[in-house]
């Protein structure tokens, strides 16, 4: 049983040493324009040392800024380093909206905005994850980089990084929603999955009305004898589960 995270794991504390997040552009061939995403680096972070590397999505109604903005990413990384209950690692705050005007106003359920979560993929294989290999000292392997994100964006890291395996040993879905593909098709050979996954998380709360879709696909998982984290949590589909999921998966990664 993974118990919820204690009181205070999200308020700022006095007297501990700090990452930094900064928003940085990057220029995007898929897109055809430069594209913004927040990177937060750990407490003494040196270009002397490499690092791992997570890639964090956020939801539909969001953009690179939400898990700044709501999720509170640098106060409950900072406490956790603070602890001394995490790996070193880079963390990525993309915005998974591939499309020239990226911004989450308007129709945000606009079928061109939707299908531009979809174009996504090409541009962080092929635009967002080589300009970080460029700008920043991070491990290469795919043992050295998680995807993971929150409904949308937890759809997003089971497409994405079951899909590339050869590129992500660690993968994770908070609260995943419809946009995630059906379980034959994010996992169609189980036996494979299996033996590369260092981890694949799933969870939801349970009065998510869109908990469906990760009964779903933790049914497939459990089936098809695919090891995996199985967290049904008490709340619905807000932050206090999105946070709760990200102090519970963030110390799981990169451990040997």
């Amino acid at each position: 049983m993974i118990e919820t995270a204690p009181t205070g794991f999200d308020q700022y504390r006095e007297n501990i040493d700090r990452g930094q997040i900064e928003l940085v552009e990057y220029d995007s061939e898929t897109v055809g324009c430069d594209r913004k995403t927040f990177i937060y680096t750990p407490p003494g972070y040196s270009e002397q040392h490499k690092y791992n590397v997570l890639f964090l999505l956020h939801g539909i109604g969001g953009d690179e800024a939400e898990w700044k903005n709501h999720g509170n990413i640098q106060v409950v990384l900072d406490n956790l380093y603070a602890d001394g209950k995490l790996e070193p690692m880079i963390v990525v705050l993309p915005n998974g909206r591939a499309m020239p005007n990226d911004r989450a106003e308007g129709d945000i359920f606009d079928p061109d905005k939707v299908k531009a979560f979809e174009t996504f993929e090409f541009d962080l294989l092929h635009d967002l994850i080589p300009f970080i290999e460029s700008k920043y000292p991070v491990f290469t392997g795919r043992e050295n980089y998680s995807i993971a994100g929150l409904s949308m964006g937890g759809g997003q890291a089971l497409n994405i990084g079951l899909n590339h395996l050869d590129r992500f040993a660690w993968v994770g879905a908070f609260s995943p929603a419809p946009n995630t593909k059906v379980p034959e098709l994010l996992v169609p050979n189980p036996e494979e999955a299996a033996n590369l996954l260092r981890l694949l998380w799933l969870s939801c709360g349970d009065q998510d009305d869109l908990k469906h879709i990760s009964d779903r696909t933790h049914s497939y998982l459990s089936k098809h004898e695919v090891p995996h984290v199985w967290y049904e949590e008490s709340g619905g589909h807000d932050w206090p589960v999105w946070k709760n999921d990200l102090y519970h998966f963030s110390q799981l990664l990169f451990r040997v």
